[in-house]
């Protein structure tokens, strides 16, 4: 018969190899089941008020909320999409046509001027005849088509990737949305730490990534707005399609929403506007560029509740070590550190009062116990107890 020591042992490895394998199980979806918590703790509340509305059905309001998100998501990027391939297409349609029927000279005629002449000076310096070099130009036009068939389907394998990962969060969404509280409960009851303490930090988890959820997205809102402004100063062509696409890719850190802005100024500066292009890139630098440092912490220190020093390197250390991911890990490992400091120094530090200790000494006290005082009635002396609050009224 085993002891209960080696039981105890055996039991927790077990545990741990559970534990192992359950994180081996849920990796692939790990940042699809991460996203979905997020989203839920985001917009339980309204989720709450939507299933008191609908009396009670919590698997409408979750549908609702579910479909609405996707919506939110696929008809701005199906737009931009929409619009970027029908412009690819068309400028490429453009530049084969003007090959077959004018040859190179005809395509370089129809630059800008401020690259007509550079380019013209290359051809020159060219030791290729025009019919040469339009029989080379259409000799790489074929042979780069394999090389553009494996990018369309690296793009497609990428694609369905981020649609899988996508139906797997809505998926856990869905379930966060209507089986969330008993979760919530489970985790408290199985947890060791004391009740209330698990709720807690949960409830921080709730808080900071909301908050942070929010403060991107409006965020990249300021970003884009700021962005639309230069666009319309500098008269860039399609303005909004630009302001669109400023806001997504000012989702996405590695990009940033300056990208966008840098871009539009190049193009401004081939379409022979120099002054223009001088205008946006000091404009995406300066004020689009710097705007995020500046609004994302003071947008998220008001739902985390630190100061916006701790907040800005939270963000910027999680992007480091994490990633994308990482603005929402980075600020949620800081919460959560917080909050153990903040539960430990309340619950098990100093200050708190722990069993068989004498009560608080008072002003003026010797050693642990307070200084005797004396009834005026009988003469007794007594030991100095605390004086009792006044019961509320």
């Amino acid at each position: 018969m085993a002891s209960e020591v080696t039981a105890r042992r055996v039991f927790t490895g077990l545990i741990l190899l559970s534990i192992l394998l359950m994180a081996l199980v849920i990796r692939p979806f790990a940042e699809a089941f991460f996203l979905a918590a997020v989203l839920a703790a985001t917009f339980y509340g309204l989720h709450k008020r939507l299933t008191r509305r609908f009396r009670g059905r919590a698997a409408l309001s979750a549908g609702l909320l579910c479909t609405g998100i996707l919506l939110a998501l696929l008809l701005p990027l199906g737009g931009l999409t929409a619009f970027v391939v029908t412009e690819v297409t068309e400028g490429a349609q453009f530049v084969t046509k003007t090959v077959q029927q004018e040859g190179v000279t005809g395509l370089v005629d129809r630059l800008p001027s401020p690259v007509r002449g550079t380019v013209q000076r290359l051809l020159e310096r060219l030791p290729v005849e025009e019919q040469n070099l339009d029989q080379t130009i259409q000799q790489q036009v074929t042979t780069q088509g394999g090389t553009a068939a494996k990018a369309v389907t690296g793009a497609v394998a990428a694609t369905g990737s981020i649609v899988f990962q996508t139906a797997m969060m809505l998926i856990a969404l869905f379930f966060f949305f209507t089986d969330g509280k008993r979760l919530v409960e489970w985790i408290e009851s199985v947890s060791p730490l004391k009740r209330g303490q698990t709720r807690e930090i949960m409830r921080e988890f709730r808080n900071v990534s909301g908050a942070v959820l929010l403060s991107s997205v409006a965020t990249a809102g300021v970003q884009a707005v700021a962005a639309l402004i230069g666009y319309f100063i500098a008269k860039v062509p399609a303005p909004l399609f630009f302001a669109g696409l400023t806001f997504f890719l000012a989702l996405i850190p590695a990009v940033g929403a300056a990208v966008v802005v840098l871009a539009a100024a190049v193009l401004m500066f081939f379409s022979g506007h120099p002054w223009a292009a001088l205008f946006l890139a000091i404009w995406g630098t300066v004020v689009v560029g710097l705007v995020d440092n500046v609004v994302k912490p003071l947008l998220a220190r008001k739902g985390m509740h630190q100061h916006g020093a701790i907040v800005f390197f939270a963000l910027l250390g999680g992007l480091a070590a994490f990633g994308t991911v990482g603005l929402l890990l980075g600020p949620l490992i800081v919460a959560f550190f917080l909050a153990l400091v903040r539960i430990w120094e309340r619950d098990y530090g100093r200050s708190s009062p722990r069993a068989g200790d004498p009560a608080t000494p008072g002003p003026g006290s010797q050693g642990e116990r307070g200084p005797p005082t004396v009834r005026a009635d009988t003469g007794e002396r007594v030991p100095l107890s605390p004086t009792p609050k006044p019961e509320p009224h």
